[in-house]
């Protein structure tokens, strides 16, 4: 499948707030939707429904590193 150049979706990851895993990708329209998604999804590590919110998309690895200040 080619990829769309002119497509205004973009591909975003889905972190866990409670695990850390991105476990889910999804595309957005990012000129209706400019702000972070927050959605309420199945966490297969924890086996219940938490909160995931939107990350940028990297394929390299499944955890999400802290922050360093």
């Amino acid at each position: 499948m080619a990829k769309n150049s002119k497509s205004k979706r973009k591909l975003f990851g889905l972190v866990s707030e409670e695990s850390g895993e991105r476990t889910y990708y999804a595309k957005k329209n990012t000129m209706n939707t400019p702000d972070k998604l927050s959605l309420r999804k199945y966490d297969p590590k924890l086996r219940r429904h938490v909160t995931f919110t939107e990350t940028k998309k990297n394929l390299g690895r499944n955890e999400v590193k802290p922050r360093k200040h």
